[in-house]
C-alpha cells in the first residue's frame, strides 16, 4: 500500500507543535510493517534543509489564480528518516524561515496544495491513499475530486487527520480564484458560514476522518470553533485514534540530549542527577518538587492563567515547589511569566523560546509536567512525560482524558483537574507536593508510568484498518 502524507509540518524538518512529531513518526512505523509511506511538505528555510543533502525529483509549472509559477520537488537523499521526505519549493512563497505567521499564509498553503496535486497527476502509478493533515492540506480532497485538471486522481482515496480543529484555513470567496478550475456545482463543499473553510471542505470531501484521540472525536461535536453541526452530521466517518510517540527518539535510556540516562530500574537515582544539573543551570532548588510547563504560550494551552496560578501557588505553599516554564507565544503572557523571575528567585525560572534539547532536559529532570489546556486534541507532552518518569498534572479534556488516570484511582499515575483556572491548578499543585513527600507512592507512580506503552506499533495497525476499509 502506497501512502502519501501531506502536512505543513514534519519533525525534524520543521516543527511548531505536535503535528510535526506525529507526521515525523507515523510513516516510519508504517514502513516497518511493510507499507510504503512518504511525506510531502513545504520547503522552508530551516537548519535541517541546510544541513542535509537533497535530490531534485520533479520540476513543474502551474498557477495560483493569475500568477503562474514554477515549482520543484526535492527529496532527502539518504532515506535516514525511515521514510521518503519530499519538499515543495515555490520560490518567494514557501522558502521562508517560519512555518506560519505571514500575512499571505492562505496563498502560501493553497499554492503548496496546488503544486502537490499537480505533481501527483504526473505519477505513472498513483498512490493508494493520500493522507492529509489539518487544514493546510484540507483542499486536496476537493481538488482531487472536483478540479477539472486533476480528474486522474478522482478515485484515489483520501484520509483527513484532524490534529486541531481550532484552526480552519478560512478565506474569503475572492480567494476562490486560487483553486484550479473546479466544478461550480460543488460550491457547497467549499462553503461554511459564507466563507471558504479549508477544514470543513476536507471533512465533507475526505473518504475517512480520524482525530488524534477518541475523546476528541466526540468533543468536536460540542467544541470545534463553529463546526459542531458539521462534525455531528459527519460522525459516521469519524474515528478517534490515539497518537503514539516515537520510542526510539524519546527514550531516556539512549536520549543524546540528556546527560544521565536511565530506565525504570534506575530512574530514581539517575533522574535526580538530571534534576540537580537543571536546577543549578536555572537557579532552582533541587530539594523541592519541580513542576515544568513545556509548550506554546497561548490561550489554547491556558498559558494566560499560568502567571497568576504560579504566583498563587508559590505564595500559598511558602515557595515549597519549583516552577520552570519552557515555551513561546503571546507577548503579554511571556512578559508576565518573565516578571515572576524577579519575584521568586530560586524557585522559578523561564526559558522563553523552544529548543528541542531544553525540552528533553526538562522531561528528564522534572518531577511533574503541568498541562492546564483548554483544548488538547491528543497531547504528546504527557506521553513524553510518562516515558521519562515525569508525573502529568493535566486538565481532564480531549486526549488528556484518554491517557492520564488520576492518582485517586488504585492504578492512577497522574493528577487531573476539571477547570483551566487558578484555583484548580493551585489545588493540583498542592496534591503534587503531598505525593512528592510520600516517596513510596511517588516512586510507585514513576515506575508504573514508565512501563505504559504509547508506542506507534499498535497505532499503525489501526490506521491500516482505516485505509483498508475505504479501499
Amino acid at each position: 500500500m502506497v501512502i502519501v502524507h501531506i502536512s505543513a509540518e514534519c519533525y525534524p524538518m520543521a516543527k511548531a507543535g505536535g503535528l510535526a512529531d506525529v507526521v515525523g513518526a507515523l510513516p516510519k512505523y508504517q514502513n516497518k510493517i511493510g507499507e510504503k509511506a512518504m511525506v510531502v511538505m513545504p520547503m522552508y528555510q530551516t537548519a535541517f534543509l541546510q544541513q542535509n543533502k537533497w535530490d531534485v525529483h520533479f520540476k513543474g509549472h502551474t498557477n495560483l489564480g493569475d500568477w503562474f509559477f514554477d515549482f520543484t520537488i526535492i527529496k532527502e537523499s539518504t532515506g535516514k528518516l525511515g521514510y521518503d521526505l519530499f519538499l515543495v519549493d515555490i520560490h518567494g512563497l514557501l522558502d521562508r524561515p517560519k512555518i506560519y505567521g505571514y500575512p499571505d499564509d492562505i496563498d502560501r498553503f493553497v499554492g503548496f496544495q496546488v503544486a502537490v496535486v499537480n505533481w501527483l497527476t504526473q505519477w505513472e502509478v498513483l498512490p493508494d491513499i493520500v493522507h492529509c493533515h489539518d487544514h493546510q492540506a484540507g483542499l486536496i480532497p476537493f481538488m482531487m475530486k472536483y478540479c477539472f485538471d486533476y480528474q486522474k486522481l478522482q478515485l484515489v482515496k483520501t484520509v483527513l487527520t484532524i490534529h486541531n480543529a481550532q484552526y480552519q484555513g478560512v478565506m474569503d470567496w475572492a480567494k476562490s480564484i486560487l483553486i484550479p478550475r473546479w466544478d461550480i456545482s460543488k460550491k457547497g463543499l467549499l462553503e461554511w458560514n459564507n466563507t471558504i473553510n479549508s477544514l470543513a471542505t476536507a471533512v465533507k470531501c475526505a473518504d475517512k476522518i480520524t482525530t488524534v484521540s477518541p475523546a476528541y472525536s466526540q468533543q468536536l461535536k460540542f467544541q470545534s470553533n463553529g463546526l459542531e453541526t458539521l462534525f455531528d452530521n459527519e460522525q459516521g466517518k469519524c474515528v478517534g485514534i490515539l497518537n503514539g510517540i516515537d520510542n526510539e527518539l524519546w527514550d531516556p535510556a539512549t536520549d543524546s540530549m540528556i546527560a544521565n540516562h536511565y530506565n525504570a530500574s534506575n530512574v530514581i537515582v539517575e533522574k535526580k542527577k538530571n534534576k540537580k544539573a537543571l536546577c543549578v543551570k536555572y537557579n532552582l532548588d533541587p530539594n523541592k518538587p519541580l513542576i515544568v510547563f513545556i509548550g506554546r504560550l497561548v490561550g489554547e494551552k491556558a498559558a494566560d492563567v499560568l502567571p497568576g496560578a504560579i504566583q498563587h501557588a508559590l505564595d500559598k505553599t511558602n515557595c515549597g515547589v519549583n516552577f520552570f516554564i519552557v515555551g513561546a507565544g503571546e507577548t503579554a503572557t511571556e512578559s508576565a511569566l518573565n516578571y515572576l523571575v524577579q519575584l521568586y528567585p530560586g524557585n522559578y525560572n523561564t526559558f522563553i523560546g523552544y529548543e528541542e534539547r531544553v525540552g528533553h532536559e526538562a522531561y528528564a529532570s522534572a518531577d511533574f509536567l503541568l498541562m492546564p489546556s483548554r483544548v488538547e486534541p491528543c497531547g504528546l507532552n504527557q506521553l513524553y512525560a510518562l516515558r521519562y518518569g515525569t508525573i502529568p498534572i493535566v486538565r481532564d479534556t480531549g486526549g488528556l482524558h484518554d491517557t492520564v488516570v488520576d492518582m485517586g484511582d488504585p492504578d492512577g499515575f497522574g493528577i487531573k483537574f476539571l477547570n483551566a483556572n487558578e484555583q484548580d491548578i493551585v489545588y493540583s499543585v498542592e496534591r503534587a507536593i503531598a505525593v512528592y513527600q510520600d516517596k513510596i507512592q511517588m516512586n510507585k507512580m514513576i515506575q508504573y508510568a514508565m512501563q505504559i506503552d504509547h508506542s506507534w506499533e499498535s497505532v499503525v495497525i489501526a490506521y491500516k484498518k482505516i485505509y483498508e476499509s475505504i479501499l
